[in-house]
């Protein structure tokens, strides 16, 4: 890409970007370390959310030496709002440790008395602070012409064309700041960075694809793809497998009353399915006793005097004896 296509590549997005969003301005009433710190919030996160954790930050604690000594986990806790609490908590308390060790104070404003190259070099020698941090304080407390660039942003503009994957991985975005006038390089640096934002927050939105595609139509073969868990593609192979499937079961035959297959056709309605009739009920009868076959005597219970004989008295068989 030459430098004159690029220029106008960087003319397009700008006026693209101009329909889309709203420029956001930093606040003038910061001090050089407010603006540093606001910038390391500010990374890799929308404009929103960083002037929530910058306020939580100065609502919270007394003053940044108090910020300096917190640790990681209740900075994050204070910061929750932030995509990345603990790397943005990481961020501030290494680059005020850095301050605190270079001059026992957090007083940045003598800075904007020195010449621009020097203390440029400065804030880049501070532990914690990154091209993001360092471009935002230059544009926004020094008056510098420097667009910060941060991860989302840069992904972006990978994605259009716009750098390539040497210059991504050093940082760098060439002709940027020749494409972009001085006087406009705040209000597209927000814009942009607005942009990178969004595409870090949800790269597959319908929304930024088309603005993707408005700034450059070659970019459909270039956007990123959803990824599928391979258990759910298992699973939805497994049941295309199967067959069309109806309420999460699949449709297949069923064995009728008979054992027949229905082959997944409607049952019918259970007032036209016929009821089979029930069988009449069994009942065993006694067969009355018939005229040729004689009854049986009924069996008659001894009484006492048929149970046993009756025993003859002495005299009475005496009685009968003959004489001798």
């Amino acid at each position: 890409m030459t430098a004159v296509s690029r220029t106008a590549q960087f003319a397009k997005v700008y006026k693209i970007l101009k329909k889309h969003y709203k420029p956001a301005t930093a606040n003038a009433g910061r001090t050089v370390t407010e603006h540093l710190i606001f910038a390391c919030c500010l990374e890799d996160a929308k404009y929103e959310a960083a002037e929530e954790a910058f306020a939580a930050l100065v609502h919270t604690f007394f003053d940044w030496n108090e910020v300096r000594v917190t640790s990681i986990s209740e900075l994050s806790e204070v910061m929750a709002c932030l995509p990345d609490p603990r790397l943005a908590a990481n961020r501030i308390k290494r680059v005020l440790h850095a301050i605190f060790e270079a001059q026992f104070n957090f007083d940045l404003e003598d800075k904007l008395k020195k010449n621009l190259g020097p203390t440029i070099k400065w804030l880049e020698g501070l532990d914690g602070t990154s091209r993001f941090s360092v471009a935002y304080a230059v544009q926004a407390a020094l008056g510098g012409h420097s667009i910060p660039i941060d991860t989302g942003t840069m992904n972006v503009l990978r994605l259009l064309d716009l750098v390539s994957d040497k210059d991504a991985t050093a940082g760098e975005v060439p002709g940027m700041e020749r494409a972009i006038a001085k006087s406009k390089g705040v209000e597209f640096g927000s814009l942009l960075h607005q942009f990178g934002a969004d595409f870090s927050a949800n790269p597959y939105s319908p929304a930024m694809r088309g603005i993707l595609s408005e700034i450059n139509p070659d970019v459909q073969n270039r956007l990123p793809k959803r990824r599928v868990d391979p258990q759910v593609r298992k699973k939805s192979a497994e049941q295309s497998a199967a067959g069309p499937t109806t309420g999460g079961k699949t449709s297949a035959a069923k064995p009728g009353p008979g054992g027949e297959k229905t082959g997944g056709r409607k049952k019918p309605p259970p007032s036209q399915v016929p009821t089979p009739e029930p069988a009449a009920k069994k009942t065993k009868k006694k067969s009355a006793p018939s005229a040729e076959t004689p009854a049986e005597p009924a069996e008659t219970l001894p009484t006492r005097e048929t149970a046993s004989p009756k025993k003859k008295s002495i005299s009475e068989g005496l009685s009968k004896r003959k004489p001798r």
